[in-house]
């Protein structure tokens, strides 16, 4: 069932939000008469129910844990009658086009809610919490300067954004009724979706794909280090796959980087079978995502 990712600021309140989400998609499932309505469940991720504290984002290794305890959770709850509401920070994006792939592959449509809580706004909120001793929720300053520079914002025209629901400050709930028609659909009939190549869980046809998998992905990482020494001192840059190109940013990118995004990469699509080019078109798609 539906996968809604509720993204913000830190101490934007988007745990506020979700809980609305939670309640009113939990009211809605009382209240209906049609039997595949009735039997669903919502399930809340974020980090408390992970038992995660704000300290994992003091240092890239326990926040990459902390991603990949929300990433297990949400893998393991999606499924045919279990809405999941996922609030953790979700602000890169590169993560959030992982969860919609795990959305995409068990064929259930997802959404992202965006908490468009200002930064000063934020910040006030957070400086509260920290103040509250019986209240626990808000970042140590460091963190919390750290997290507002890195954060990512959804964008709408992306297709792992989208539908994006923006919720502004002011407003007294989300808009609960068009996420749900959205999700759900107005007359109650579950939507599916039709799961793309990318996405499709198959054992692989071909003894050698994953020698292609890794083959292919290296190629690229390769050619983009080689424009990159060939075009030192240049501010961004284009690197051309025949139709496809790498759009590079400004500040230039590190081999280890390169191989971490190729790991992650690699490791989602391990299971699928791909032809050739569309190992390479995917990979470029997800590399453009994760350099951004």
């Amino acid at each position: 069932m539906p996968l809604i990712l509720v993204s913000g600021y830190p101490s934007s309140g988007k745990t506020y939000r979700s809980n609305q989400l939670v309640d009113f998609f939990n009211s809605k499932v009382r209240n209906a008469t049609e039997p595949h309505i009735r039997r669903l469940s919502v399930t809340h991720i974020n980090d408390q129910t992970l038992g995660l504290t704000r300290e994992v984002y003091r240092e890239v290794r326990s926040e990459k844990d902390a991603r990949a305890a929300e990433y297990s959770a949400v893998k393991r709850d999606l499924g045919r009658d279990t809405i999941v509401v996922a609030d953790g920070l979700n602000y890169i994006k590169g993560f959030r086009y992982q969860l919609y792939c795990e959305a995409k592959a068990v064929h259930t449509p997802s959404c992202v809610v965006h908490i468009g809580t200002p930064i000063d706004k934020c910040k006030e909120i957070n400086a509260d919490l920290l103040n509250n001793l019986e209240q626990d929720g808000g970042y140590p300053n460091d963190i919390f300067e750290n997290l507002i520079y890195r954060y990512e914002e959804p964008n709408g025209m992306t297709r792992w954004d989208s539908p994006l629901f923006t919720v502004p400050y002011d407003d007294a709930t989300p808009p609960c009724e068009d996420i749900w028609n959205a999700l759900i659909g107005t007359e109650g009939e579950l939507k599916k979706v039709k799961p793309n190549l990318a996405t499709v869980m198959k054992p692989a046809a071909d003894s050698d794909y994953l020698y292609e998998l890794d083959k292919t992905t290296q190629e690229i990482v390769n050619a983009v280090i080689d424009w990159q020494k060939d075009h030192t001192g240049e501010l961004g840059g284009q690197v051309v796959f025949g139709d496809k190109i790498v759009e590079l940013p400004a500040s230039p990118v590190t081999l280890p980087q390169l191989q971490r995004i190729r790991r992650q990469f690699i490791s989602m699509n391990r299971q699928h079978n791909l032809a050739k080019p569309r190992i390479y078109g995917s990979f470029i798609e997800y590399l453009n995502t994760s350099l951004d």
